[in-house]
């Protein structure tokens, strides 16, 4: 069995197969040749999987990110930021974030708003006379901000592979989403004073107002979201098909830049999208399975309390494992592979399953832009034509960066757990 479960999954990594089919390969070698238990648990698991309502929330986010990737929406929410930041220096770079996180506020997609914010923002940059290599970090990295800054698919996720609470997870993620925003936004504003990157236009009441204008239908998303979500007006299943319909509405009739045609483009997009992430969940539900009846977990939580580790040990070592993990595999592979093996030992260990929740999705948005996988980095690629080794020289910085902020949002609990007592 350890063969199926531990040796044979890393070699089909190693060989290239995607992860869904790693994992569902690794499962029915397990079946056919090392137990007992009937093959007719793995569609059962399979379909069982996904039955959970909570779920429903993914393709509604993911739909309503694309309705408004497709329009004006975006270069909207950056004219709108932009007029808030004034002259400081680096002015563009710190648009750049705070557009990256109102848009993440939106769709919860990291991959979606590194496409759509950079093709905006980079250009921009390098009219500019930003680095090369510093525009393209800095849109791979920012992007990250999005899985932690609700509503997040990755929190939905592990709401469910956990059974914890998905708004009380994503009131968790609004301070530590902020923090890394801001951490940022002062490296970007440091950088262009060594730099001597000037400012951008001087602050004007007017011009603000004017973008605030053109702006507000799309920064109305984020604020119906959340403010329905915490108002206690709908769960998030429900703000996210409320989002689907405000977002089909904005494009389609305020706007007037998609059509029926569009949309119903968009709608075909969010189906393959949301077909490619609950097939992972499918399958990694199997694995995590036969996981748990292999009593692994229990083999975990026992050798960890041999060990006779303290609470920060405890929560150093879960750090390590998931940089590494992160860099190798995908946030919701990850997530539903990994949840129900390491929920004992953070329950054993104390320690808060919202609070490690906030420190397992910040770990695994760090693998989205850490290299050599990190899917930010060909998003960016792709989009900005450039090199890797540029992209790669650019994140370096800012991976530093989050490193300090998962450093803070682990060891001071108060961080995450603080937006949490907030609303609940």
């Amino acid at each position: 069995m350890s063969f199926a479960l531990g040796l044979l999954p890393i070699a089909l990594l190693l060989a290239g197969f995607p992860i869904y089919l790693v994992l569902l390969s690794s499962s029915a070698v397990a079946l056919l040749f090392f137990s007992n238990t009937p093959l007719n648990v793995i569609h059962q698991n399979l379909f069982g999987s996904i039955d959970a309502f909570a779920l429903l929330a993914v393709p509604f986010f993911i739909y309503a990110g694309e309705l408004m990737g497709r329009g004006s929406v975006a270069q909207r929410l950056v004219d709108a930021v932009q007029a808030g930041v004034g002259n400081v220096r680096g002015s563009l770079g710190v648009t750049t974030v705070g557009t990256s996180a109102i848009f993440g506020a939106i769709s919860g997609v990291s991959a979606a708003t590194v496409a759509t914010v950079g093709r905006i923002m980079v250009p921009a940059m390098r009219r500019a006379n930003y680095p090369e290599h510093f525009s393209a970090g800095l849109i791979t990295a920012v992007g990250a901000i999005d899985i932690i800054i609700p509503p997040s698919v990755p929190m939905i996720v592990y709401g469910v592979a956990a059974q914890e609470s998905v708004p009380r997870l994503y009131a968790a993620g609004i301070f530590p989403g902020l923090l890394i925003g801001l951490m940022l936004a002062l490296y970007v504003i440091w950088y262009a004073r060594r730099a001597g990157i000037p400012g951008g236009t001087p602050f004007e009441t007017g011009r603000f107002l004017l973008a605030l204008r053109r702006g507000l239908w799309a920064l109305g998303a984020p604020v119906i979201i959340l403010g329905g979500i915490y108002g206690g007006v709908f769960s998030p299943t429900e703000a996210a098909a409320v989002a689907c319909v405000y977002a089909a509405l904005v494009t389609r009739f305020v706007y007037r830049e998609l059509s029926w045609r569009d949309i119903i483009q968009a709608a075909s997009q969010t189906a393959y999208f949301t077909a490619q992430i609950l097939i992972v969940v499918a399958c990694a539900s199997i694995f995590a399975w036969l996981l748990t009846v292999n009593q692994v977990p229990a083999a975990l939580v026992a050798w960890l309390q041999a060990l006779d580790l303290s609470t920060w040990q405890v929560l150093l070592a879960l750090n390590l494992l998931l940089l590494l993990v992160g860099c190798f595999i995908d946030p919701l592979s990850a997530i539903l592979i990994l949840t129900p093996l390491l929920m004992p030992i953070v329950q054993s260990a104390g320690i808060h399953p919202v609070h490690f929740g906030i420190v397992l999705t910040v770990n695994l948005a760090i693998g989205l832009f850490h290299p050599p996988f990190g899917i930010n980095i060909f998003v960016a690629q792709s989009v900005l034509g450039l090199p890797l080794k540029v992209i790669y020289r650019g994140i370096v910085p800012f991976l530093f960066l989050y490193l300090i902020a998962l450093a803070l949002i682990t060891y001071v609990p108060a961080i995450s757990l603080a937006g949490m007592r907030l609303f609940f």
